[in-house]
């Protein structure tokens, strides 16, 4: 993967593909890999721009950090990658990430697309057995995570074997501890308002959202699509917070439809 530096740390970053870009920014603990229900359909007509955030994958760990700053270093990867403008995808806390970028570099985005997350209009604290459990060793942690990970988390719809490949993805992915809780306080530190977000997200937005979603409730999803003027929403039944897998072919179907036709606007 190359490599750019901003802010203190040294940014892993990778794309595949031709057409247009498609910047893709993934959620909280996670790296960039579990992008990979996505990048075949993705890169056969698209540019696919993927990085790891802060504390995840092979992309320095610092501390503390803010979802500014993770949207920043998006568009250090988007511009060492050579794009200026690119369609920007996001899930959970990568979905926040994409709304701050888009609000913050509205010339810089195409459209955005927010999946499985809300926006975060209040500041929360950051407490609780999550921030306990990100102070216990790693292979302790990785350990809780796999006892604990079922297919029926990924909601009713979700194909078996689906899920069970991606427990296995993400038992084997790469973070550390204390890019967990720089990424969980950022999340809790992080606050937006909705008279910024229907001023600044003007470019053709998509939500996407999972009706079983225990991790962020599909009522945000919904919401989302009420505050943010000309929104496109796309619901996906029986699918729980990772609708990657869970609605793979309809979720990758409806954000490429999206991209595409505004592709298509843009070309006029």
């Amino acid at each position: 993967m190359p490599t750019v530096r901003h802010d203190g740390a040294n940014i892993h970053w990778d794309s595949q593909g031709e057409g247009s870009p498609v910047l893709l920014i993934m959620g909280h603990l996670y790296s960039s890999a579990l992008w990979y229900p996505l990048l075949p359909a993705l890169t056969r007509n698209h540019r696919a721009i993927w990085f790891d955030n802060r504390g995840s994958g092979r992309t320095d760990t610092t501390s503390p950090t803010t979802i500014e700053q993770y949207a920043a270093d998006a568009l250090t990867v988007m511009k060492a990658a050579g794009v200026d403008k690119a369609h920007v995808y996001g899930v959970s806390m990568g979905g926040g990430i994409a709304a701050e970028f888009a609000m913050a570099y509205p010339e810089h985005t195409l459209s955005a697309t927010l999946g499985c997350t809300l926006l975060k209009t209040e500041k929360t604290e950051f407490g609780g057995v999550r921030s306990l459990i990100y102070r216990l060793p790693r292979f302790v942690v990785r350990a809780i995570m796999r006892r604990t990970a079922s297919p029926e988390n990924y909601g009713s719809a979700a194909p078996r074997d689906a899920a069970l490949h991606d427990i296995e993805m993400v038992a084997n992915d790469r973070y550390t501890m204390r890019g967990a809780r720089a990424q969980s306080k950022a999340i809790a530190n992080y606050a937006t308002t909705r008279e910024r977000a229907v001023q600044r997200l003007t470019m053709p937005v998509l939500i996407l959202h999972g009706d079983e979603d225990t991790a962020v409730p599909v009522e945000q999803g919904r919401l989302s699509n009420q505050i943010i003027r000309g929104s496109e929403y796309v619901e996906f039944e029986g699918a729980g917070h990772n609708y990657l897998v869970a609605a793979n072919e309809a979720s990758t179907t409806a954000f490429l439809d999206f991209i595409e036709r505004v592709d298509a606007q843009e070309a006029q």
